[in-house]
């Protein structure tokens, strides 16, 4: 089992969500609501890895908002679209359950916000 104060463990949850993500989007017919929540999934560990990163608590939630805010006052200024952030953190549970799924768009814009954050992260925790 992982170390949940290791940052590189949920780097490495994170990129299994980015994996599981890209899987979704590259079938013939694409797995829309899956590939949303795992891009929201991504982003979110890899936020949570800058937090482990620095020490810094965070609550149990899969709120992108709070969490980049816990970022900042731990002094990492992400350089991300806060509006982009918000945009996936409603498929965290949303897409979960019945209802309209996603398109095909709005899963390949949540992957390029999950891609945008797992590149920033990386470059800040050299992995």
């Amino acid at each position: 089992m992982s170390d949940s104060n290791d940052p590189s463990a949920w780097v490495e949850r994170a990129e299994e969500d980015y994996a599981v993500l890209q899987s979704c989007l590259r079938r013939r017919k694409p797995l829309t609501s899956s590939a949303c929540f795992h891009a929201q999934q991504c982003a979110e560990k890899y936020l949570k890895a800058i937090l482990v990163a620095h020490n810094q608590p965070f609550p149990k939630t899969h709120d992108l908002r709070i969490l980049s805010d816990l970022c900042q006052q731990a002094g990492v200024i992400l350089g991300l679209d806060i509006n982009r952030i918000d945009a996936i953190s409603f498929y965290a549970v949303n897409t979960r359950y019945p209802g309209e799924d996603p398109t095909v768009e709005e899963a390949r814009s949540a992957r390029e916000i999950a891609k945008s954050v797992r590149h920033f992260v990386r470059g800040l925790l050299g992995s």
